[in-house]
């Protein structure tokens, strides 16, 4: 399974460069497409709740960088 994320900036907001670097520190790979990022499961039988809980955990490490994220979780 592979999560990708679509990430908007806001002028007001963190840089480019830092979400980037908080993304790929939580095991983001940067992608090219419809996409800004991808997490890879690497295999991993996962719930929709741990979908979830690790999307909360990327919002609060986003928190106050003013950024719209949009998720899609796939096999």
């Amino acid at each position: 399974m592979k999560t990708f994320v679509t990430v908007t900036l806001n002028s007001d907001g963190g840089l480019a460069s830092e979400v980037t670097e908080t993304l790929i520190d939580m095991g983001f790979n940067t992608t090219l497409g419809s996409h800004d990022f991808v997490y890879d499961w690497k295999g991993k039988d996962i719930t929709p709740s741990q979908v979830i809980d690790f999307v909360d955990k990327v919002q609060k490490k986003l928190k106050g960088k003013n950024v719209l994220l949009q998720f899609a979780t796939v096999n």
